[in-house]
């Protein structure tokens, strides 16, 4: 290190160092000075890189002094306060690595994951919910809604309220001030068959060449289950000897059990069961992933409309045909489609409403017939009087 070389100014020195970008020497200014009785030595600046003169440096001395301009440790202990304060803060970050810890590793967690990541985290990754304002969240819903559907939008727009409020639950955080606004959606869709399609359908399914495709398309129309539960059922998920189909993660809920009503037992007793685990299994007997063409063959054989969905259709036919029957409540039908919410089920209530009303006006009918037969039996009666 060069020496020091004094300046005109009480506490002020300078050294020669190697010009930073540009050839030869440059001053590089030093002030020293007592503070709560230690001395410190600062560094106030480069000549030419700092445009530093000893005048200058004189005053960084003095506002370093009287305490206007903090030390280089004073500033270190000062950064890092700030980081430890930063790494206490519970920010949207911190409160979704909490949050999903606790989400079975599904594919519900994976939806999640990618949707925070790709549509919260850039936004609201850093901030703590107390510092999100009504027009960030407004922004967003406006932005997604230019590329995305009024569905999607909602899922994202629920994720963020669904952290910020177990935050709030954990007493990690404090919650949103206001509430937050999303998209109307009006596609909720309840897909029936005819009794005339169904019978087609069934027509083609005995007659398909794909075994696998044609047992899933029954399991779904006598059971409902979902797809995701039909690729992931296994044999050791049937419990032949009680009658209950036991259904995993449905929809990332807790698990269920279902009835495993004759029509089901018959078709599992019959359908060939290979090394695998898993009962509709995919490539090299691991969890089947798809099936999509294979059953659109047969949707398409059996002419069904173009937008019927092969699998969660025959779901809502299953939900569709207990509800219309007038036989099955709406708070079995709820356990029976494994539905979370009794809002779920409440799409199908008019069917069963339908049935109610149909029964009603057969009572009315009958009671009307029981009248006019009465009326003529009574009119019977009275021509053989009158003859006498």
């Amino acid at each position: 290190m060069s020496k020091r070389i004094k300046t005109s100014y009480p506490g002020v020195f300078y050294r020669e160092a190697k010009r930073v970008g540009g050839k030869g020497t440059e001053k590089v200014f030093y002030v020293v000075f007592k503070k709560n009785g230690k001395v410190h030595e600062e560094k106030a600046g480069r000549q030419y890189a700092d445009d530093m003169t000893p005048a200058r440096a004189a005053g960084i001395r003095a506002e370093l002094i009287e305490g206007k301009r903090l030390t280089r440790k004073e500033k270190r202990v000062q950064e890092q306060a700030l980081k430890d304060a930063e790494s206490q803060k519970w920010t949207i970050d911190r409160l979704f690595e909490e949050y999903i810890k606790g989400r079975p590793d599904n594919k519900a967690r994976a939806t999640d994951e990618g949707r925070y990541n790709n549509y919260l985290k850039k936004q609201f990754g850093n901030r703590e919910p107390k510092d999100i304002l009504p027009l960030d969240v407004d922004r967003l819903r406006i932005r997604l809604l230019k590329k995305r559907s009024p569905q999607t939008v909602k899922h994202i727009l629920n994720l963020l309220t669904w952290i910020i409020n177990f935050g709030v639950k954990k007493n990690l955080s404090t919650g949103l001030s206001f509430h937050v606004q999303k998209p109307t959606v009006h596609n909720v869709k309840t897909e029936d068959l005819t009794a005339e399609q169904l019978k087609s359908l069934l027509k083609v399914i005995e007659g398909a060449d794909n075994i696998q495709a044609a047992s899933l398309m029954k399991m779904a129309l006598f059971t409902g289950m979902r797809r995701g539960e039909l690729f992931r059922l296994e044999w050791s998920d049937i419990d032949f000897e009680r009658g209950f189909i036991h259904i995993r993660d449905p929809k990332g809920g807790p698990h269920q059990k279902i009835p495993l009503n004759d029509s089901v037992k018959e078709l599992l007793q019959k359908h060939q069961k290979t090394e695998s685990e898993f009962v509709f299994p995919g490539r090299a007997g691991k969890q089947r992933t798809d099936i999509r063409r294979q059953v659109n063959l047969i949707k398409a054989k059996a002419g069904l409309p173009k937008d019927f969905r092969a699998l969660h259709g025959l779901r809502h036919t299953y939900a569709s045909m207990l509800a219309s029957s007038g036989k099955v409540d709406m708070y079995t039908l709820q356990k029976l489609l494994t539905h979370k919410s009794p809002l779920m089920t409440q799409r199908y209530a008019h069917l069963r409403d339908e049935a109610l009303k149909n029964a009603s006006n057969l009572a009315g009918d009958l009671i009307n017939e029981a009248i006019a037969r009465e009326d003529k039996e009574k009119e019977v009666v009275n021509l053989q009087d009158q003859k006498k």
